[in-house]
């Protein structure tokens, strides 16, 4: 599956969007306050975004949710119908633009769009060309069993079950190898 640099890009930022979103009580909420939405917006490069406001803020944690819903959807339509309400919504105006030093790319949100329409448009997009090429099991959650982190498997056999193979992959291996370890001596 060919994987243009915007497209990517909004794959990192929806992946990121929904990992911010706390697990439970105890865990604090990525997006807390207008600040961390404006470090979110800097460290995804996101252009065409103006001043961000407590609107602003809790309009992409509505979408976070929304999103959150499609890597838990049981199948490519109800995967293809959240995605098509979410992009809808967002007015998605297809352009293309080649700015900042990029090449030529497109961009799905309209011109003066809110950041949770910025997001909605091309990150909705970005997981929408997952389910047309039939690869929307790649949208997954990681498998270890205190982490429930979001991740695109971009894996060239779809193998991929931990959010990140040196974290959570080497933490069960690890336990599994001292069970054995432990199981053996008796």
């Amino acid at each position: 599956m060919l994987i243009t640099h915007d497209t990517r890009c909004a794959l990192d930022a929806v992946v990121d969007l929904v990992n911010t979103a706390p697990e439970d009580e105890t865990t604090p909420d990525g997006l807390a306050d207008v600040p961390a939405l404006t470090e979110f917006v800097r460290r995804h490069d996101m252009s065409d975004v103006g001043v961000l406001s407590e609107f602003d803020l809790s309009a992409v944690r509505r979408i976070r949710g929304r999103f959150a819903a499609i890597f838990a959807a049981p199948d490519a339509r109800t995967a293809a119908g959240m995605i098509n309400d979410l992009v809808a919504a967002a007015g998605t105006t297809p352009r293309l633009t080649d700015h900042d030093g990029y090449d030529w790319h497109v961009h799905y949100f309209a011109p003066g769009a809110s950041v949770a329409d910025h997001l909605a448009a091309d990150c909705g997009m970005a997981l929408a060309f997952f389910v047309v090429a039939g690869e929307e099991e790649r949208l997954r959650r990681c498998e270890a069993p205190d982490c429930r982190r979001a991740f695109v498997d971009l894996s060239r056999n779809r193998s991929r079950r931990y959010c990140d193979s040196r974290t959570c992959g080497n933490r069960l291996h690890v336990a599994a190898y001292r069970a054995r370890r432990k199981e053996a001596a008796g």
